[in-house]
């Protein structure tokens, strides 16, 4: 694909983490990070729900949850490049709350193999259902965007395809190759679902050579089967102590790890210390940690919101522990300054 002189530039954005999907998406970024308004806890609180601990009056969130809305030339140049390019960001599947700070610094993320998901997990906004026919062509349009955008770094993530014989891996692992292909400076991280745990899929994964494997455990185990209902932790991890032998195996020991929890569906503090140690034990490298957002009356409910002070405390937590990498706040994503966590590579300044 040329680059059209009458297009944005996006030379020198630093890391910008895109995402490829069809048509669709939501009206406006007030309506990904404020459902019903921004001033309210988007009015999700239903007839009988507690108020969740820390929560201003009428369920408020607290302040340290209040977002900006994006602004400026470089998240106004973002959008329209995704737009004009048909390209859908999982930062507006999932209602990111960073979306306003990551599209004005340039920073997204590709969603590939569709925008319907298989599974129907109790926290998330990404649509359920049957997918389409699956796009075999979209390998070569993300690796073309990345190099139309100039990304440094960039984050694959996907649907759950439970319908498909290898769950999507081999989509994965030809996205990295075209990826690499077009654009061999730029780092990538795939977030995957956990493939029913299937180790040749993993290897096919793996041996395309992603910089960073992320696969999300979500939540403590107790609370495994109502937050993914078609989950196990054991699971989970073994994705990630699979990946890593499978790298050792083929001589690719840069390769980092690392998983995600979110806070405040009902875990205690204990429980919480208790899954960051399992990680550990199992060798994983990177940790995010973050606030649980419920997307819409239809999710699981939100049981308490957690202070910046106990994220804080948490990340002191895991570096002891010995994690390579902690990201924790109120705000964290998976893919939150995830170019900070590739082996080498120094966080530019903005």
């Amino acid at each position: 694909m040329a680059l059209d002189a009458s297009r944005p530039d996006f030379s020198g954005l630093g890391e910008l983490n895109v995402v490829s999907n069809p048509a669709g998406g939501h009206a406006s970024p007030s309506e990904v990070m404020y459902p019903g308004g921004p001033q309210t806890d988007g009015g999700l609180l239903a007839p009988g729900d507690p108020i969740p601990e820390n929560a201003g009056p009428g369920g408020r969130r607290p302040e340290w949850l209040k977002v900006r809305i994006g602004a400026g030339s470089t998240f106004a140049n973002t959008k329209h490049v995704l737009r004009d390019e048909a390209l859908n960001t999982v930062c507006e599947e999932a209602r990111c709350p960073n979306m306003g700070e990551c599209w004005a610094l340039g920073t997204a993320t590709f969603m590939i193999l569709g925008s319907v998901c298989t599974r129907n997990c109790g926290f998330c906004a990404i649509a359920t259902g049957r997918p389409p026919i699956t796009d075999w062509d979209e390998p070569r349009r993300v690796a073309e965007a990345t190099k139309l955008m100039s990304l440094k770094h960039v984050v694959i993530t996907m649907v759950a395809r439970d319908d498909l014989p290898d769950g999507g891996a081999k989509m994965v692992a030809e996205t990295i190759r075209q990826i690499r292909v077009e654009n061999p400076g730029t780092s990538i991280e795939v977030l995957i679902s956990d493939l029913n745990g299937r180790p040749d899929d993993i290897r096919t994964v793996v041996e395309a050579q992603p910089d960073i494997l992320n696969h999300n455990v979500e939540t403590v185990p107790r609370l495994q089967k109502p937050v993914r209902r078609r989950a196990r932790w054991d699971r989970s991890v073994s994705v990630l102590t699979q990946g890593r032998v499978f790298a050792d195996e083929i001589g690719f020991t840069d390769m980092v790890t690392k998983t995600g929890i979110m806070l405040g569906l009902g875990e205690t503090w204990d429980e919480i210390l208790e899954a960051m140690q399992l990680l550990r034990d199992a060798d994983v490298d990177v940790l995010t940690i973050g606030q649980y957002l419920r997307p819409s009356r239809q999710h699981l409910p939100l049981v308490k919101y957690y202070t910046p002070a106990e994220f804080m405390s948490l990340r002191r937590i895991g570096l002891e522990m010995g994690f390579k990498h902690v990201q924790s706040g109120p705000l964290v994503r998976s893919s939150y300054h995830a170019a900070e966590q590739v082996p080498g590579r120094v966080a530019e300044a903005v």
